[in-house]
């Protein structure tokens, strides 16, 4: 038999090693993503990302009732309420962190007068507003009160019972995630008559804007 040329003879030998060796490479070199479905799963992860909502909230700006009974200075509850203790009473709650509240009343010869001062807090602005929309519905035909935290509400009504008159200011302001409740109530058990309108609101707006401006301090 006749052997092949030296060249012939090392290129049947080496080609079937150069065969192996090359499947060999692809088998063990890993497969290259294609650019198509990498820019595919690169947009999917990044709107999901950007599209995933936040699992943090606003912080709130009042988290907890302030002391009701010190949101006045004296003199003003002198001269709204004359005769009155000015430590006041605070009203039992059945959650002080949510709402608390202080009241001042006292008969005065004839002249009878009554002052609540609430604070209420709530879990966020948007319920606080809710809250406040929801009292100035029920006691419609006040006026807004300008100056006064972010949304103020007064409205004065008079009732009439055994011919007793009594008139009651109402003031209703919000700031925040806070609402401030005052209502102020006056008779005269001598004439059976009540004070005036612009007495008991212009003594619950004063009321009012000092218990804001307690609240607001206290932050």
């Amino acid at each position: 038999m006749r052997s092949l040329p030296l060249p012939l003879a090392l290129t049947a030998r080496l080609t079937p090693v150069v065969v192996l060796a090359c499947a060999g490479w692809a088998l063990s070199s890993p497969e290259p993503a294609a650019p198509a479905a990498q820019a595919k799963e690169t947009d999917r992860t990044g709107t999901q990302s950007a599209s995933a909502p936040s699992s943090t909230t606003a912080p709130k700006t009042y988290t907890a009732a302030p002391a009701p009974c010190s949101g006045l200075a004296q003199k003003t509850i002198t001269s709204l309420v004359p005769g009155a203790k000015t430590a006041g009473k605070e009203i039992s709650s059945t959650d002080k962190a949510v709402r608390r509240t202080c009241s001042w009343n006292a008969l005065k010869g004839y002249d009878y007068r009554w002052l609540d001062v609430s604070f209420e807090i709530s879990e966020s602005d948007e319920k606080a507003e809710k809250q406040y929309d929801s009292r100035v519905k029920e006691k419609s035909g006040g006026g807004e009160v300008p100056g006064t935290g972010e949304a103020a509400y007064s409205v004065v009504n008079l009732t009439t019972e055994d011919d007793q008159k009594t008139r009651e200011a109402m003031v209703v302001v919000r700031t925040s995630n806070a609402l401030v409740v005052v209502t102020y109530n006056g008779s005269d058990f001598e004439s059976k008559d009540a004070p005036s309108s612009d007495e008991m609101n212009k003594g619950a707006i004063k009321a009012a804007k000092e218990a804001v401006a307690a609240l607001e301090g206290g932050r």
